[in-house]
């Protein structure tokens, strides 16, 4: 693969290697890294790769794995650390410094088998296909809402309702904090009120932001702030939508450098963070909300495709007038 291109190539079953387990791939989460990696926008990314990190399949074969089954369903965490560095000794493993993530950094799950470390195994825990393909995504924003500390009845902006925010929407709900929603796609924002119930959202085209912030926190302003746009100009804007104290985390990731007001961060005693990955705490974060009901990913889910259609139907999804919340790619 290279931007702008996607093609279908044949393969050898992976060997079975030391540590390891082999996966047969049942569904295929396409995300923003996906969609931004065909667009040449994506950080951290080198052609040719083979694109997809929410997984879902069957397990066929591995080697040490105690509690594991050959022919049970599982996903993994697709985050491969190397144990030994500074984070990962800190217990930081999501943001190692010799990261490789599946489908970014080596070639990831639009395949029909695919060889994970065996480390890296979660098991179902009687979730579907489709809700174990989409715990990965949603352990984004889980682990977003754990850096940002949010306190019950805080105002919480989250810019950005694609699927990692709508994880993050999610999360700070459960979280405690009063939700408020802004994007431009009118789309997804009405995908928020009639779904996630979402009482205050932002259409950041139309509305004024600072204005409808002010009236909807009492002039406060959120105390908490989350990107989950990776765009530029809306994180640069966010640094005026902070609450004196706030904070501000970014999930949300792009390449160029971020530009705002020292004077008016300082004056804020604002903090700043990004959030990176995921650990394995807030992926069963995940399952254990998605099995209890709290959390109902499958009604992201807005396309559908076969793999043999991928080609027809991928670029399609760059379109913001489609109505893509989630494409879910399945693999017989």
């Amino acid at each position: 693969m290279r931007p702008g291109l996607l093609e279908y190539k044949s393969s050898e079953r992976p060997q079975l290697k030391k540590n390891h387990a082999i996966i047969k791939i049942k569904r295929v989460g396409v995300c923003g890294t996906d969609l931004h990696a065909f667009e040449g926008t994506q950080p951290f990314f080198n052609y040719p790769r083979i694109l997809g990190h929410e997984l879902a399949g069957e397990l066929v074969e591995f080697d040490n794995a105690p509690g594991f089954e050959n022919g049970e369903s599982v996903s993994f965490i697709p985050y491969y650390n190397c144990g030994n560095c500074i984070a990962c000794r800190n217990g930081k493993p999501n943001c190692c410094v010799q990261m490789q993530v599946c489908g970014v950094h080596v070639d990831g799950g639009m395949v029909e088998y695919l060889s994970v470390p065996s480390s890296s195994l979660l098991h179902s825990e009687g979730l579907s296909f489709d809700e174990l393909a989409l715990v990965e995504p949603l352990a984004i924003g889980a682990h977003g809402v754990f850096k940002a500390a949010i306190e019950p009845g805080e105002h919480v902006l989250v810019m950005g309702a694609g699927p990692i925010g709508l994880g993050v929407i999610e999360f700070a709900r459960i979280a405690g904090g009063k939700i408020i929603v802004l994007d431009i796609n009118k789309e997804r924002l009405r995908f928020c009120k009639d779904k996630l119930h979402v009482a205050h959202t932002i259409d950041a085209s139309t509305d004024d932001i600072i204005g409808k912030l002010m009236e909807t926190t009492n002039n406060d302003m959120p105390t908490v702030v989350i990107d989950a746009t990776g765009n530029l100009k809306a994180i640069n804007n966010a640094f005026h939508y902070m609450a004196h104290g706030a904070r501000y985390i970014l999930i949300g990731l792009q390449k160029e450098n971020i530009s705002f007001s020292h004077p008016e961060f300082h004056k804020r005693e604002a903090t700043l963070m990004s959030s990176r990955n995921a650990t394995r705490l807030d992926f069963e974060n995940v399952i254990t909300n998605i099995k209890s009901g709290e959390i109902k990913p499958v009604t992201y889910i807005t396309q559908r495709v076969k793999f043999d259609s991928v080609l027809d139907e991928f670029e399609s999804w760059l379109d913001p007038s489609n109505g893509l919340i989630k494409a879910m790619i399945e693999i017989s």
